[in-house]
């Protein structure tokens, strides 16, 4: 069974273009540099040059390989579509972030802290964090979250900054305060009938 010279010429050039048009599906330059190689091939067998089925394949192939591996980084760098970077990290977004430590973490052995719903393994650079303690998170190393005290001192004067009234953190060692319960007449810890700051 022969194959009709003129089929397998219009297979080339409707291959070569429906390669062409495959790249914008699947853009990366390879379809496009396949589809121009039928697209020549199937011109060459069109003038009656490479009419053997045979060579016109290999001349496909090594054609299309050919401007492929030339003429594709080339074509990347001056056609390349726009970029943007952003923030896609969880790391990144999860760095600073306060943390409760549930099982003593120092720099030698790894212990446990409590991070969005989940025990993590955890370890510091220096020192040692205890159960019930908060920790800051630095950064995560594999499946490790490294961590670092917090200091109150620096979050309080952030906040005072942000608000705008200066906040300092009672010292939770010592207890909350006694407050005077003469004036509260209703219960509710404190005097409505006072005048409300904020």
């Amino acid at each position: 069974m022969d194959l009709d010279p003129t089929l397998l010429t219009w297979a080339f050039v409707g291959g070569g273009l429906a390669l062409m048009f495959l790249e914008v599906l699947l853009p990366g330059g390879i379809a496009f540099f396949l589809g121009v190689g039928g697209i020549v091939v199937g011109g060459l067998r069109a003038v009656g040059l490479l009419l053997d089925p045979l060579m016109a394949t290999f001349t496909w192939i090594f054609l299309s390989s050919g401007l492929t591996i030339a003429l594709r980084p080339l074509v990347l760098r001056f056609a390349q579509g726009e970029t943007s970077l952003g923030l896609t990290d969880e790391d990144a977004e999860a760095m600073g972030e306060i943390v409760k430590v549930v099982e003593k973490v120092g720099p030698e052995e790894a212990g446990r802290i409590r991070f969005r719903g989940a025990t993590w393994d955890a370890r510091t650079l220096e020192g040692t964090l205890p159960e019930g303690a908060e920790a800051q998170l630095l950064y995560r190393d594999n499946l490790t979250w490294v961590v670092e005290p917090v200091d109150h001192a620096d979050l309080d004067a952030e906040l005072s900054e942000a608000i705008g009234e200066d906040v300092t953190r009672q010292d939770e060692t010592a207890g909350p305060e006694p407050t005077d319960r003469s004036s509260d007449r209703s219960g509710l810890g404190y005097d409505p009938s006072a005048p409300q700051t904020g």
